[in-house]
């Protein structure tokens, strides 16, 4: 946070530490000041001055892809998820701190609402809150979710690039060995049905699973060890998809699960593809064609 910044905003204000005066203030009772700090706002503007916002402001810029290869895109997808999947439509916000809990991110990359939510910004992360919340209730079966989402991130990405854009994620939450294996043998057999001829790198970051995975799926899979990114995110393995040279798919086993339900035996797979991207890549090679049946 920019310090000058905030000394500037107490200036302003005429209060002292402002940001902490509001932090000690009950989550109900900040969301009601807000509320009206943004009623007030509202109330002053004209429909030239909210166009103008519009032509500005680089959050609510319309995306700059084709939604009938998006759609095309979904509907192979869910057509091909593995057996146990289910297909769920999330909530445009997430609970506040979902990405800077679990992800252990910094919470500037979430936009924060005024009502102690935040716009979604990893669909995993929301999706593993789902996983835990039905595992709470029951932890005799696995839960396997999917959802296509549209996420939208604070940090800048650049002038030509979109702050928001579509993932395709999938989640498998449930215990022991088995259930790490068969889950990534599960999700990386779904990418290639889904991609086609694709790079598959995995990263070992402890244990065999690596190898043993080689061994129970086809075609050629890669060992990578010197991956910098994502070795504090992940635990036992990550994994990278590519296709044409650009990577389409990250993905790994994280502590997520055990941290939300105290419970170190708890496993959690999660991945996710840049749905724009791989749209783009699959009409490239001219792969622009419907769902499989799965009759």
């Amino acid at each position: 946070m920019d310090e000058r910044a905030l000394r500037r905003i107490d200036r302003a204000g005429g209060v002292d530490d402002l940001a902490s005066v509001l932090e000690r203030l009950a989550p109900t009772d900040l969301q009601t000041l807000l509320m009206e700090v943004y009623r007030r706002r509202a109330g002053g503007l004209t429909p030239a001055k909210v166009l103008d916002q519009y032509a500005r402001n680089r959050f609510v810029a319309a995306a700059r892809c084709d939604p009938e290869l998006l759609l095309e895109l979904d509907r192979r997808a869910f057509g091909l998820l593995p057996d146990g999947y289910e297909a769920i439509e999330l909530a445009p916000v997430a609970p506040l701190g979902t990405a800077a809990v679990l992800g252990e991110l910094s919470q500037d990359w979430a936009l924060a609402t005024a009502r102690n939510t935040e716009v979604v910004s990893d669909s995993t992360n929301v999706l593993a809150l789902e996983c835990a919340l039905r595992r709470r209730r029951d932890r005799r079966l696995p839960v396997k979710l999917a959802a296509s989402h549209r996420l939208i991130r604070g940090q800048r990405f650049g002038p030509d690039r979109s702050q928001h854009f579509r993932l395709l994620g999938l989640v498998a939450a449930g215990r022991g060995r088995a259930f790490e294996l068969e889950s990534l043998v599960e999700q990386l057999a779904f990418y290639r049905a889904l991609l086609g001829t694709v790079r598959i790198v995995l990263t070992p970051l402890a244990g065999t699973i690596a190898e043993e995975t080689i061994e129970r799926l086809e075609g050629s899979i890669e060992i990578d060890v010197s991956r910098k990114d994502g070795r504090s995110y992940y635990v036992g393995l990550c994994f990278t998809i590519s296709a044409g040279g650009v990577e389409l798919v990250d993905g790994g086993f994280t502590d997520w699960t055990q941290r939300l339900l105290g419970d170190r035996k708890e496993r959690l797979l999660i991945s996710g593809l840049g749905s724009e991207r791989a749209a783009e890549e699959l009409t490239g090679r001219g792969e622009r064609r419907a769902a499989p049946s799965r009759d």
